[in-house]
């Protein structure tokens, strides 16, 4: 069963957070939702508070198949640990799949890895990220893979089941969610 670490801090989008893990549980991923903070509730951007799966420094140095970053506002706590950039650099090292929501892609660009490479991200971080396919809504170059916002966390969440999975599972998952297949 693949494995997927979502990191989230105080000010996360729930949409962007939520619907990718939901669409991976379904297929069968075993997904830990982590939180900077030292509990285990966190409050997203609209006063939805998440009770995680635990605090990120319980993870101690565990590998995962897929390490997930939504964004919003709480970006900036990512940014701000050195802990993220650790593991993000960690798993892209070891050959593992990186993926990043929204803001979060800034996190990436903060640990050298968008350098050269196809990424997409919300709009609001176009000037720091100057390289980015704003009319992209998913990009994947590689192992890293990249969505722009609330609005295409559903697509999103299916392209990890995608890539953790195959197509077929990620379309039977769309199908049964009643999610528009690409024509």
């Amino acid at each position: 069963m693949p494995s997927v670490l979502t990191i989230i801090a105080e000010g996360f989008e729930e949409v962007e957070a939520i619907a990718p893990v939901d669409l991976l549980r379904r297929a069968g991923a075993e997904v830990v939702v982590a939180t900077v903070g030292e509990g285990i509730h966190v409050t997203g951007r609209n006063g939805i508070t998440l009770h995680a799966d635990t605090p990120l420094g319980a993870v101690g140095p565990r590998d995962f198949d897929l390490v997930f970053l939504p964004g919003g506002p709480g970006v900036k706590h990512l940014r701000a640990d050195p802990r993220v950039r650790e593991i993000v650099l960690r798993h892209w090292t070891g050959g593992r799949w990186v993926a990043a929501i929204c803001a979060a892609p800034t996190v990436l660009h903060d640990a050298g890895l968008l350098a050269g490479r196809r990424y997409t991200a919300h709009p609001s971080v176009a000037a720091e990220l100057p390289q980015i396919l704003a009319e992209e809504r998913c990009v994947t170059d590689g192992r890293l893979l990249t969505s722009r916002g609330a609005g295409t966390a559903i697509e999103f969440g299916l392209l990890l089941v995608e890539k953790l999975y195959s197509p077929g599972i990620a379309a039977g998952i769309g199908d049964s969610i009643c999610f528009p297949a690409a024509k």
